[in-house]
């Protein structure tokens, strides 16, 4: 089983920055992580995400804006959001590519981003 903690979300103005940290209980080393998120009445949809190689892709909308980054030491994965804005508003999940028993992926519990004024 893998256990994956979110942290960091909270409520910010527009054009504000966070920082969103994920934290493994198990290696990540090899594993591709990523960040999703869902809004109220929309389909989660992946936000970035980045290889054991460190190469790293984004949604179209938050290019330029938001970084990943990860720590394999840490077991930590990061997203670094900046120049918020409302439509980023929404719950970020972390995810990991792990091989848990017969199925893959897992899955935090999210960390709630509000962006408003």
């Amino acid at each position: 089983q893998v256990m994956l903690a979110e942290s960091g979300g909270r409520l910010v103005q527009p054009g504000e920055s966070l920082k969103l940290t994920c934290v493994s209980s198990r290696r990540i080393d090899g594993i591709v992580m990523g960040w999703y998120r869902q809004a109220p009445g929309k389909q989660r949809e992946l936000v970035a995400r980045i290889t054991g190689a460190e190469t790293s892709e984004y949604l179209d909308s938050v290019k330029g804006r938001f970084f990943i980054d990860r720590n394999n030491t840490y077991r930590a994965s990061y997203l670094y959001l900046n120049n918020l804005k409302p439509e980023d508003t929404a719950v970020y999940y972390c995810w990991g590519d792990f091989v848990v028993g017969t199925s893959t992926g897992a899955w935090g519990q999210g960390t709630q981003v509000i962006v408003s004024e």
